[in-house]
């Protein structure tokens, strides 16, 4: 049946009704990009920036601001309240209506005190400053609760930031994020820098972290900048690589084939590399022979601690003193600075009984057919040192390897130090 006028005329009405939502639509989205963009490239000292991409993406992600004259001042120093404000924005998703919200990605890296921290005492953190008093202050009581900082790190947080500065920032954020880098070879690594050894033992601690994650480099000069401050660019370009690994400078320490993260004292995780194959499998091994104390035992960084029982076990991992901490009955440790493997004693009642198992595991698979032979001279050292509180220190070949038993000043603790010949 035809349609009638009525009818034909309604249509064009939807018709056109339709088009102009989605011609609308369009149009909004298209302000929206130009809008985002703009905020960055409308600054007039950015363009032709070394930052300039880096900068653009930033601003975009609100993580620093221009100013209201439309530059950015890029070459600007970065206070210290600054940064510690954008590196914990750049953990954050910012939604169109301005809100934030953490990313999932970076409470997965939190320990379960900090994620704890995050959901119960700042779950109402919204993210923005104080409009009264300090505006600082939430940010730097947050990465304070975190250990992204120390309370007394900075004695003025208004000051400019040094690099140095950044590095020991950016060393316990990752020590609560990620893991630590091998201290030996990333100090190895920043010795390239020609002003190394103008900074504090501590600061190449951090200096060598920074560079061996690939998050911070030197100049063109050969330079790491100890003592310059930090520029606003250059806090932007930072960030990038602490968000994105991918970003990250390959900095190849030489010895990448022979590398572990282990757990460390403090709860925490670090890469060390080791010298060889033998000694990573080593470590694999070493970890082994602790389990077949049950949940007797605790591993950390190259040192595997066995217990009598699990009270024992408890009060030492929560030991107020040094002696209850040390109050183990059993250490196999390695030492991959020196090559070096060990077995440590503390000659107790039971000792050996409780603890033989592990401790084969352990030396069997270093001396191997010789491992009888080593066996032999351990037990007959322990014995002798039980029953005299003496011991004469002896330095014995077996094998490939050269022995080292010492007996120390309470006569009861007996070390057996391991070397590579």
């Amino acid at each position: 049946m035809p349609k009638t006028h009525g009818e034909a005329e309604s249509n064009k009405m939807l018709q056109l009704n339709k088009w102009l939502t989605i011609a609308t639509v369009c149009c909004v989205m298209t302000i929206g990009v130009v809008q985002g963009k703009s905020e960055a490239a409308g600054m007039t000292d950015v363009r032709g920036h070394w930052a300039e991409q880096t900068i653009s993406q930033m601003v975009q992600q609100g993580l620093l601001d221009g100013f209201p004259d439309g530059t950015f001042r890029p070459d600007d120093s970065v206070t210290a309240d600054q940064f510690v404000k954008i590196v914990l924005l750049a953990f954050t998703d910012k939604y169109p209506n301005g809100e934030r919200k953490w990313k999932s990605s970076f409470i997965q890296t939190l320990s379960a005190s900090n994620q704890s921290i995050l959901q119960q005492d700042y779950r109402d953190f919204t993210f923005k400053p104080n409009t009264v008093g300090y505006w600082a202050k939430p940010y730097l009581d947050l990465a304070s609760d975190l250990h992204f900082i120390s309370k007394g790190q900075f004695s003025d947080y208004k000051a400019m930031l040094k690099r140095e500065d950044v590095a020991e920032i950016l060393y316990y954020l990752l020590k609560e994020t990620e893991y630590l880098e091998d201290e030996v070879y990333s100090l190895k690594a920043a010795s390239q820098f020609g002003d190394l050894q103008s900074a504090t033992a501590r600061q190449q601690k951090f200096i060598g972290e920074a560079m061996t994650k690939g998050i911070m480099e030197g100049y063109p000069n050969g330079y790491f900048g100890v003592g310059r401050t930090v520029t606003r660019a250059e806090a932007l370009q930072i960030i990038a690589r602490l968000q994105t690994k991918s970003k990250r400078i390959s900095v190849n320490s030489g010895s990448e084939a022979f590398i572990k993260v282990v757990p460390t004292k403090d709860g925490s995780y670090k890469k060390l590399v080791f010298p060889d194959q033998r000694m990573l499998q080593a470590y694999d091994v070493m970890e082994e022979a602790g389990k077949l104390r049950g949940s007797n035992y605790d591993l950390e960084e190259t040192t595997l601690r066995l217990f009598r029982d699990a009270e024992a076990k408890g009060l030492a991992m929560s030991g107020a003193t040094a002696d209850v901490r040390n109050s183990n009955e059993v250490s196999l440790w390695l030492d991959p600075q020196f090559i070096t493997y060990g077995v440590t004693v503390h000659l107790e009642n039971g000792t050996l009984a409780r603890n033989t198992e592990s401790i084969r595991k352990f030396t069997d698979f270093l001396f191997g057919y010789d491992a009888d032979i080593f066996y032999r001279q351990f037990t007959d050292a322990c014995e002798r040192a039980a029953a005299k509180g003496v011991l004469e220190t002896t330095t014995k070949q077996i094998g490939s390897y050269s022995v080292e038993t010492r007996l120390e000043a309470d006569g009861k603790t007996i070390i057996f130090s391991i070397i590579h010949s």
